[in-house]
């Protein structure tokens, strides 16, 4: 995500000043405001990010409404008919917008934070998910309308919906839109920020990581040393990108890419465990059972059809990195629990 925000920074530099500032002062920037807010105000900075994505969003969707008055209202069959999809582009698809749904989870790692947490945390969790799955259907499919007879690709825009508002004739709207997509970037870098400290600090409690990150704030009641290393590692990691001569879009990628094989395996576990869950609080479910194996099932085929699918050899390299991040992540907890102590009540 902080690459996202390298990206939209560079893109809004350029159209309004005509440059870019350079982008280790831009990543230092987004991490190391990110992690003070994260550690300040966590509340402050969720409700005035909710505010801007509510204007971003709303501007997008006037966008959208303004666009069939311009182009004419008529329904796009060939979207409904699949026309010109295959299933060798049905990989990386799937990765893209397994990358762009993910995180509609976030509110669970804020539990103990939460007001009435068993009941707002669900609420959260479903309404995220089906307002925003509505949303993207919305966006993608007037987005392919609005690039019907243009001479460039969908894919190769740098600025989708700064081109649809130009063509729906307010051009000064497409500006507003990628300064909110640059503020939804931030926010998904503070939300990061966030959810990767309290597993750090979750890790620290159960001792498979130094005591330091499990202290809070007596001020703030957050944990101040977890935030700061979850800041630092993101920073280090596109910081080394950007000197490997990668781009704000080529972080975005690639590490979003990568990240996707993290959550599918992170969902096909929960999906896995739910019915066994279920059964040991007396709750079982076949329905729920059908459910959980259709779920691991779907998430499995979009892991295959991205291994089958990956063209370039960067991308093909991904599943590897991670199944090797994976193997040196289980050998250190195994290592970590054989050597831990374990203390008599």
């Amino acid at each position: 995500m902080a690459g996202g925000a390298l990206y939209y920074t560079n893109l809004l530099s350029q159209q309004i000043w005509g440059w870019s500032p350079p982008a280790l002062v831009t990543l230092l920037f987004v991490c190391a405001i990110a992690g003070y807010v994260a550690y300040r105000d966590v509340k402050l900075s969720a409700e005035l990010m909710l505010w801007i994505e509510v204007g971003s969003v709303s501007l997008i969707v006037l966008v959208l409404a303004i666009m069939p008055i311009r182009l004419g209202l008529h329904l796009d069959m060939d979207q409904f008919h699949l026309r010109g999809a295959s299933l060798s582009s049905l990989g990386p698809a799937l990765v893209l917008s397994m990358f762009s749904f993910v995180g509609f989870e976030s509110a669970t790692t804020l539990g103990a934070e939460a007001r009435n947490p068993l009941r707002t945390i669900p609420r959260a969790v479903l309404q995220c998910a089906i307002l925003a799955g509505v949303f993207f259907m919305l966006c993608s499919y007037s987005e392919v309308v609005g690039f019907r007879g243009e001479s460039g690709r969908l894919s190769e825009s740098t600025s989708p919906l700064h081109h649809l508002a130009d063509r729906a004739g307010v051009a000064p709207l497409g500006v507003a839109i990628d300064f909110g997509a640059l503020i939804s970037m931030f926010a998904c870098v503070l939300a990061c920020t966030t959810a990767a400290a309290r597993v750090l600090m979750r890790m620290a409690h159960g001792r498979l990581l130094p005591a330091v990150l499990e202290r809070t704030s007596t001020r703030h009641g957050t944990p101040g040393a977890a935030v700061a290393v979850s800041a630092g590692l993101m920073l280090g990691a596109t910081a080394a990108m950007q000197m490997g001569a990668f781009t704000g879009s080529d972080m975005y990628d690639l590490l979003g890419s990568l990240s996707v094989f993290g959550f599918l395996t992170a969902y096909a576990l929960v999906a896995l465990a739910l019915p066994f869950a279920r059964r040991a609080a007396g709750q079982h479910s076949h329905l729920l059972a059908v459910v959980s194996i259709f779920t691991v099932l779907v998430l499995v085929l979009i892991a295959v059809f991205d291994l089958r699918s990956t063209a370039d050899a960067l991308h093909a390299r991904i599943p590897w990195i991670y199944l090797g991040y994976i193997a040196v992540g289980s050998a250190w907890y195994a290592i970590r629990r054989k050597n831990m102590v374990v203390t008599p009540a």
